[in-house]
């Protein structure tokens, strides 16, 4: 087997921290007060740097600041002092999603090791390698690849000849959407997922509209809530599969939870290396992780794909272990149950009185179990209290669950409050003396100290031994009480000239002194086993940042502004024939059928000054390269490439952008991807509210960002389809029978707005702002900055309102028409209406 993963652990504030470690947790994970994607969480302070890692380092234990968010271009000094900040602190890696922080990071703190987030998507090789290119030292892979995908990106790296350590979380809730991905919560109400803001829309319930009409799916309303992840029984698996690090999610936790779920998985570990104490009680440690927290306990997407077991839909909120459901409800207020739990009086429980209305949650009805009574073959009769509890609308098939166990609950407050003593580091000690000096104690160097060997000298001189001399014992005695200290002597090393003699009082203030050296060695950062560049001062590493933004700019303007570029997306061939006759300059397509391709490129070829380009999948897994072949068959005049993958292949083929989803929020992120892969312009993320979007265009060579003027924002993009969940009885595309092929879907929300959804070519979900976003309102803003690329996304429109729409906002770029009048219109012309969405107004 591999050598064993190690576990990391999540740290919202101090008792989190202290739990996790005292749990063995072998690393943990926090934040502090900025850019971390747990904004919600209590947090560290940056200030609190030092000693949350003097604190970890103390005990053996490594610490991991999360900067997994996107940063704006206001922002980047402010990144660069955190930078330095947690390279003084001795934080052991950071945790980023942004590529021009990863590269600032690889620039100004060469010593400081960067882990790539999960927010970077990274789902293939290509990921990992691009990754490394940006001075990654280990990369977090996305929650959705499969015990066999892990084996696969393995193999690989090994044919690529590249050595990365990769984590995968193991615990925790999933995220519905592809980490880095989801842009829902920005565009329906400015609380980027990005910036660690995620309102949490999976967790609330859908209605599912096939073909115009409301689907009923009886108990199944939360469509896109998936159950937690628990993948403590696949800890043989995952070793196996040489993964080194296992995390555990949870910086919004509290301490309790962290603890249980800490304690479970090293428990697993310890029994994997054979170190564990005795048998463990499964169903007992299921029991500590449902309590501790949990919407149902799955392997998410480890085992692979099975869209019917992954999000069951008939609940979103915390929820214990399934009891059951209610058999009958009998007078007294006494229910009868069928449940294989072990239930006893004080137990809490919870049960749902269905709603009516599917985008309304059920009514909870709870409390303790005041009586409890064995019946034959299974049953037991409970009564809940205390006092009267209204058990109005259940009935039998009524689910119940258990979310509370006293007595488990002490026990894991005993847990999360234990202990978490210091490591107790071995000191190698070297004595030499002669007569007539004094006696020198040293400390050889040990790895992670600043300095060393470190030396004291006592303040007599050695005597002639008159009685006793120093002897090993008599020094072992002296040297080793080492108590309440973190050291204890390993090894002590004599040369010593003759019988010598030294008072003892002498011995304890040496051994004092050197204690104290060592303290103040400990206090320092650590330092690697070769020599680190200097830490650049904050002056030198702004100077150093403002070098690298004035290359990314390049400003150029001595030449005339050159003319916008109109580019049109479209997703339907009917769109592209009504292009045919327009004034566009260039058209993108983006088809959910490979074979249509082929057709596209024939039918756009020649006719715009821009040509005809083509759009793949937003992600690509290890076993779908054949994802890109349609592209590379179909021969367009060039490409907008949305991952590693694609950048890798097609940007030899044929001209490349980046779209989107590359999540470019600053100029040091669109420099670096138009200089390592030689794009001919980046789409700015859609995270950028309108004055961040003009400062990255001002930070930018001219021409190198595109806008998006026109689109119904992609919300969830989702390994889980929700055809297949919801309207086969297939688990994935082998058996669902493609009812995305066969059936109109949209999901209604709670303000009664539909949102179309589309299946891509790898069969992952996206589900569509059913209002259009039009930031026709800033042309004269976008214009003024020097925009010269601009572009249209359709979606279901008809040929006659893609001729509409593109004429009109070909009228607004002219000068023609006002951007109010295009808000105007398309606000009349739109059965949702408009928003401005990501680039309205913040407060």
């Amino acid at each position: 087997m591999a050598s064993l993963p190690e576990l990391l652990a999540p740290a919202g504030c101090w008792d989190s921290l202290r739990a996790a470690v005292s749990n063995g947790a072998d690393a943990v994970y926090f934040g502090v007060e900025q850019f971390n994607a747990r904004l919600r969480a209590e947090n560290f302070r940056i200030d609190d740097l030092p000693e949350v890692m003097q604190w970890l380092h103390s005990r053996g234990v490594k610490g991991f600041l999360a900067v997994n968010v996107l940063i704006f271009p206001s922002e980047l000094q402010q990144a660069t002092a955190l930078l330095l900040a947690a390279q003084a602190a001795g934080v052991d890696a950071l945790i980023v999603q942004d590529v021009g922080l990863a590269w600032m990071a690889q620039e100004l703190t060469p010593s400081l090791a960067v882990h790539g987030s999960t927010q970077m998507s990274i789902s293939s090789a290509a990921g990992v390698a691009m990754a490394a290119d940006l001075g990654c030292s280990r990369v977090v892979l996305a929650r959705e690849l499969s015990l066999r995908d892990l084996q696969r990106i393995q193999e690989q790296l090994r044919r690529r000849g590249l050595e990365m350590p990769l984590e995968v979380f193991v615990h925790g809730a999933l995220c519905v959407a592809y980490s880095g991905q989801c842009l829902t919560s920005e565009a329906l109400g400015q609380r980027s997922a990005n910036r660690g803001e995620c309102a949490q829309a999976c967790r609330l319930p859908y209605q599912l509209i096939v073909d115009g009409e409301e689907r009923d799916l009886g108990e199944q309303r939360y469509l896109m809530s998936p159950q937690d992840l628990a993948a403590w029984d696949l800890l043989p698996q995952l070793a196996e599969c040489g993964i080194a690090s296992l995390k555990i999610e949870g910086r919004l936790k509290d301490a309790t939870y962290v603890a249980a779920v800490t304690d479970a998985y090293r428990q697993g570990l310890d029994r994997l290396a054979g170190s564990g104490d005795g048998v463990i009680d499964a169903d007992h440690l299921r029991r500590q992780l449902e309590l501790s927290f949990s919407r149902g306990l799955s392997h998410g997407w480890l085992d692979g794909v099975n869209h019917r077991q992954l999000v069951h839909g008939r609940w979103s909120k915390k929820r214990g272990p399934w009891l059951g459901r209610v058999e009958a409800v009998e007078q007294g207020g006494l229910l009868v149950l069928q449940t294989t739990q072990a239930l006893k009086r004080g137990d809490g429980v919870v049960l749902e009185v269905a709603s009516a209305d599917p985008l309304l949650p059920p009514r909870e009805v709870g409390g303790r179990l005041m009586q409890v009574d064995r019946l034959h073959r299974g049953r037991v009769a409970v009564k809940l209290g205390p006092g009267r509890v209204d058990l109005r609308g259940l009935k039998p098939g009524s689910p119940c669950w258990l979310t509370s166990d006293p007595q488990l609950e002490r026990q894991l407050e005993r847990l999360a409050h234990s202990e978490a003593p210091e490591l107790r580091r071995p000191l190698l000690l070297r004595l030499t003396g002669q007569l007539g000096q004094p006696l020198i104690l040293e400390a050889a160097p040990m790895p992670h100290l600043v300095g060393g060997p470190w030396r004291v000298a006592s303040d007599q001189v050695l005597e002639p031994a008159r009685g006793s001399a120093l002897d090993r014992d008599r020094l072992l005695q002296q040297l080793g009480r080492l108590g309440g200290t973190p050291w204890r002597l390993e090894e002590l090393e004599l040369e010593l000239e003759g019988a010598l003699f030294l008072p003892v009082a002498q011995l304890n203030q040496m051994r004092r002194a050197l204690v104290e050296l060592l303290a103040e060695a400990a206090g320092s950062p650590p330092t690697a086993d070769t020599p680190a560049p200097a830490a650049p001062s904050a002056q030198m590493a702004v100077a150093q940042l403002n070098s690298m933004l004035a290359a990314a700019a390049q400003p150029d303007r001595s030449c005339a502004p050159a003319p916008v570029q109109l580019n049109v997306l479209v997703r339907s061939l009917e769109q592209l024939e009504a292009l045919r006759e327009l004034r566009v300059h260039r058209v993108i397509v983006d088809l959910e059928h490979p074979a249509q391709l082929r057709q596209a490129v024939q039918l756009g070829r020649g006719i715009w000054p821009g040509g005809i380009w083509a759009a793949g999948p937003r992600i690509t897994r290890p076993d779908e390269s054949w994802t890109i072949e349609p592209l590379l068959r179909a021969q367009p005049d060039g490409f907008l490439v949305r991952n590693a993958d694609q950048l890798e292949r097609l940007t030899p083929e044929a001209p490349c952008s980046g779209d989107f989803s590359l999540n470019v929020a600053n100029p040091l992120s669109a420099l670096w991807l138009l200089q390592r892969w030689g794009l001919e312009w980046i789409t700015a993320s859609y995270d950028l509210a309108l004055d961040q979007l003009l400062a990255l265009v001002r930070g930018c060579p001219p021409g190198a960002v595109d806008i998006t003027l026109h689109q119904h924002m992609p919300l969830f993009h989702m390994e889980h389809c929700l055809f297949c969940a919801f309207l086969s009885d297939g688990h994935d595309h082998t058996d669902c029978g493609r009812p995305c092929e066969q059936h109109t879907v949209t999901l209604r929300d709670r303000s009664g707005a539909e949102h179309p959804l589309r299946a891509d070519l790898g069969c992952r979900n996206t589900l569509f702002n059913g209002r259009a976003q039009t930031a026709a309102e800033a042309l004269p803003q976008f214009l003024a900055a020097g925009v010269q690329r601009l572009r249209l996304e359709l979606l279901d429109d008809s040929p006659a309102d893609t001729v509409r729409r593109v004429e009109l906002y070909q009228r607004a770029i002219c000068g023609e028409i006002s951007g109010r009048t295009v808000w105007q219109r398309e606000q009349l012309e739109s059965k949702l209406g408009v928003t401005r969405g990501t680039l309205a107004e913040r407060r």
